[in-house]
């Protein structure tokens, strides 16, 4: 079935559409790519898949050929025709912003179970355009519970940026917070030429692989506050930047560096997670 699904032109011919560059339309046709992308997202025959931003349903085919469950999320009505003529019954189709899911309701209604106690989880798979990627990756870290991994294939500086170690250029809010909870890989680089119409940038594959969190913290919520205060005044010294943010009072922001060992004069980009998560537990 794969083999004879029609490349991004033939489709975009055959129901007389065109990519829309305000989308951010760039449709993936490579067939190793999508071979890759596939088995990351769906390791096993009868796998929950939700797919955001399905378009021509290219890398849908791959992961039904591969014997996933596929929930295809795609808001452009366009896209939603080609998937229905192309695909039909085949998946579940959900004409939603990928950016506004609720997952819980999605994993209970489509997901596979996870360990003993745990609720039912999804994989989570797309090729998000560059100023989506933000607000779906805050989506699901809000909701890490109920996904089991994700695969993405982004722009190639956002997924170094993601999978960043610390203390390196490319190390900043979304590396902490998703590295906390996932183990996170550049899985290979895509070439422009790989889409149709072609990107004026590379891409790349970034896989997460979800776990319990690698470091506790008092709260999470402040976790992230701390994080982005830390890395939003990246010039300024951590007792500059976190007093600039009034996350806590400077006597007790000083008490927290010294219980967490964390030296004030230190930028934010300096701290591993470990650190980060410290200093947070230190806030008590």
């Amino acid at each position: 079935m794969t083999d004879r699904y029609p490349s991004p032109r033939a489709l975009l011919d055959r129901y007389d559409l065109r990519a829309k560059k305000s989308w951010g339309q760039n449709f993936l046709g490579e067939e190793a790519v999508l071979d890759d992308i596939a088995r990351l997202a769906a390791p096993r025959a009868g796998d929950p898949v939700l797919e955001l931003g399905a378009g021509l349903g290219h890398l849908t085919a791959r992961l039904l050929a591969r014997g996933a469950r596929v929930v295809a999320v795609e808001r452009d009505r366009d896209m939603a025709r080609v998937l229905r003529g192309e695909l039909g019954d085949r998946i579940t189709l959900l004409e939603a912003d990928a950016a506004r899911l609720d997952h819980a309701a999605l994993a209970a209604r489509f997901g596979a179970p996870a360990a003993a106690g745990e609720g039912a989880r999804l994989a989570v798979v797309g090729n998000l355009p560059y100023h989506l990627t933000s607000p779906i990756l805050f989506s699901i870290l809000d909701q890490v519970a109920h996904v089991s991994r994700a695969v993405f294939l982004l722009q190639r500086e956002v997924a170094e940026r993601l999978a960043a170690p610390p203390a390196s250029r490319d190390w900043g809010l979304l590396s902490v917070l998703l590295q906390r909870e996932a183990e996170v890989s550049v899985e290979r680089i895509v070439p422009p030429g790989a889409f149709w119409p072609p990107p004026k940038v590379e891409s790349a594959v970034l896989c997460a692989l979800f776990r319990p969190p690698a470091d506790a913290v008092g709260d999470p919520a402040r976790f992230r506050r701390l994080v982005k205060a830390g890395f939003g005044l990246r010039r300024k010294t951590l007792r500059n930047a976190l007093g600039s943010a009034k996350l806590a009072e400077p006597a007790r922001l000083e008490a927290a560096f010294a219980a967490a060992g964390v030296d004030p004069g230190r930028r934010g980009e300096t701290l591993t997670l470990a650190e980060w998560a410290a200093l947070d537990r230190a806030l008590g």
